[in-house]
This record gives structure tokens, sequence and C-alpha cells, in this order.
């Protein structure tokens, strides 16, 4: 397995793991790329909705030329001190970084005197930007703006949103944990819940669309294949650094199993989440292994996804009714987590005498939400019609 790049360096070329490449965290780099792996795909889907005359364009006035403004200022001083605030202690502290990047990243450890001195930076950058062009005055002018351009700050409130999601409903999942320790864990980079993830992106887009007066579902329906693709290439992420998100113990593979034997039985070496018995003569950060093998379930959740996301993006010009691809989107994401949670290690409750765990109560929800949905919206045609 591969924490971060300096175990995949050693593979590759014999490097010694741990060096400085050590920073850049596998799973942190796929979670990057699916993400804008999403924001592409939703791109091209808006673009295309537009096209179609699906969406109409808001009118927004945009000034030209004069002066910064305070907020402009005020904003990129703020931009520049939270660079400086953690640029330079990183740059003195580059072990512990080097140990646990999100850890100090998302901790209130920095710098004071150099983001104070970024921060008059950047403001000043800007104001002298500004001061250039003093002589001309400031012109106002009326552009159309359409959900695609508002890409990048969709993409945004999803990541920021989602993040925020994943880790309250990682939270729920351990409350005495969190009660122990409550800002530690909050702001630790680890512990993520990808249905949490999910519902908390859901919630932060609706409002940026409602606050935009952007229609959701044709929105709703272009996002839906790129979701599940996004959540095929994060397992990707979780599989390659063995972040703990793996099933069971292994039944003894079957006679009739053609595929290689490691994606039946995988014992995750050298994996982040430290789980396990140590590796024979590793001296490393990450230096444990499962025993016994468990089953991969990241790569079949992978598969999985882009399975389906395929079948979504294959069906997005077929399903002509607004917000029926999303519900079926919703019905295959609970079937499929429903499904993988039959062998993948995960917290169960008690609940009348079943003992689900949270993923399976959210699956059951999102495949009863998804039906309805569908019907209700089937239904709502029809009477149109």
């Amino acid at each position: 397995m591969y924490p971060d790049l300096s175990y995949l360096f050693h593979d590759l070329f014999g490097s010694q793991p741990d060096n400085w490449t050590s920073i850049f965290k596998t799973f942190g780099l796929l979670l990057v790329i699916s993400i804008l792996t999403a924001a592409f795909m939703l791109f091209r889907e808006l673009r295309r909705k537009k096209e179609e005359g699906i969406f109409v364009g808001e009118k927004v006035k945009v000034v030209e030329g004069g002066q910064a403004t305070w907020t402009e200022l005020l904003s990129n001083g703020v931009f520049g001190f939270i660079i400086g605030f953690k640029l330079v202690y990183l740059l003195q502290h580059f072990e512990e970084f080097q140990r646990d990047a999100a850890d100090v990243l998302l901790s209130t450890k920095g710098t004071l005197w150099a983001g104070l001195l970024f921060g008059l930076a950047f403001a000043g950058i800007k104001y002298w930007e500004k001061y250039k062009n003093k002589g001309s005055k400031p012109t106002e002018k009326t552009v159309m703006i359409y959900p695609h351009d508002r890409i990048g700050d969709i993409t945004i409130w999803a990541a920021v949103s989602g993040i925020v999601g994943a880790k309250i409903f990682a939270i729920i999942e351990d409350l005495p944990n969190f009660f122990a320790d409550p800002i530690g864990t909050f702001f630790s980079g680890s512990g993520l819940a990808i249905y949490g993830g999910l519902i908390g992106g859901f919630l932060g887009v609706s409002w940026y669309l409602r606050q935009h007066k952007i229609p959701f579902w044709p929105v709703a329906d272009a996002v839906a294949p790129a979701l599940m693709i996004a959540y095929g290439i994060g397992r990707l992420g979780c599989h390659f650094s063995g972040d703990g998100d793996w099933g069971i113990a292994a039944a003894a593979q079957p006679e009739w199993w053609f595929l290689p034997n490691w994606l039946w039985a995988f014992d995750y070496p050298h994996n982040v989440a430290q789980d396990g018995v140590a590796l024979a003569d590793c001296v490393a950060t990450y230096c444990r292994h499962l025993e016994p093998p468990v089953y991969p379930t990241p790569l079949y959740e992978t598969l999985m996804a882009f399975l389906i996301g395929g079948f979504l993006w294959f069906m997005r010009k077929r399903l002509s009714i607004a917000g029926m691809l999303f519900f079926l989107y919703l019905m295959l994401n609970g079937v499929e987590r429903f499904l993988i949670e039959q062998i993948r290690v995960n917290i169960k409750y008690d609940l009348w005498g079943f003992h689900p765990t949270q993923a399976e109560i959210i699956a059951v929800a999102f495949f009863l939400l998804g039906a309805i949905g569908m019907f209700v919206v089937w239904r709502k045609n029809k009477t149109v019609e």
C-alpha cells in the first residue's frame, strides 16, 4: 500500500520511504482528483443543458476599473495572512508536517509575524494593481452568467460542505472519542463518512443554487453520473492508502475463482491505518499488514461505482423528465452500498432486534427516496401531459 507518495516511489525507484515526498498523501491526492473529475463532468453537462435551452442566464453587473475596494483589500489580505501563517510554520516544522500534514493544516498552528507580513503584501499588491489604473473611470456592464460559468463556486461549495458533512457523520459513528476531545476530533484530518459527505454537499449546493435562482433538478440530474465516478475514484484512495475501509476476513477462496488472488483476499501491507501485525524486516513508519487477509471492498465499490456511473451517463439523454436521473442515482447508490456492507467492517447499531450499520440505514433510505421520487416525478409529468 501507499500511505503517501514516498512508498510509491520506493516501489518504483527504490528510494527510501518517509522522505520529503511523504507530505503528499495518497488518499488526499485521489480525493482531489475525484473532485476535479466530478467538476469536469458536471461542467460538460451543465453546458450541454444550457445549449438545449434548459437554463436561463442570470444578469450580473460587473464593475471594471477604479480603485481597489475595502472588500477586495480585506479578502486579499486574509488570503495572504493564511498563506504566510501556515507556509512559514510548515518550513520551520517540516518533520511535524511530514508526520501528519492534515493535522497541521487544520490546526491553529502557524507563524503570526509571517501571516501579518504576507497579509499586508497581498493587500498591497491588490492596491497597486488598481492604483495603476486610477485615471480610468469605473465602468459598469451587465453580463449573462449561466450555471456552467459558476462551476468553480459550485465545486467549492460542494467540497467544503461535503467535508463538513462527512466529518459530522463520522463523529456520530464514534461519539465517545468526540466527547473526549471535541475540538481535536473535529479538526483532525482523519475520520470521514462518505454518506455524510454526500448529504453535506447536497445541502450546501442546494443553498447555493437557491441563492442564484438556478433550477435544482436539472443540476441534480447533471451531477448524478459525476458523483458515482468521483465516488469510485475516492474509493481507490481508500484502497491504495489502506485507510481502514476494507472488508471482513475473507473466506477460503473458492475453486471457481479465476481472478488474481489479491482480489479475493488482501492483507493491506503498509496500511495508513496502522492496523494488523508487524511486517518482518520493515523499518519505515507504516509497517503493518492485516492477518488474516480481508475482502478488498474499496476495489469492489470502485468497480460498481464505475459501472453505475457509466450507466447513468448513458441514460442522461434518454431520461427527459427532470429529477428522474437523480432519483435513479439514489436507488442504485443505495443498492450498491447496502450490498457491500454485508462484507465490510463497520460499526453496527441495535435497532428493534436488527443490527444495521449507519451506511445500511442510509442506503435503504436512499433507495426508498429514489423509488418514491421516480414515481412522483413520472406521475407529475404524466398528469401535465
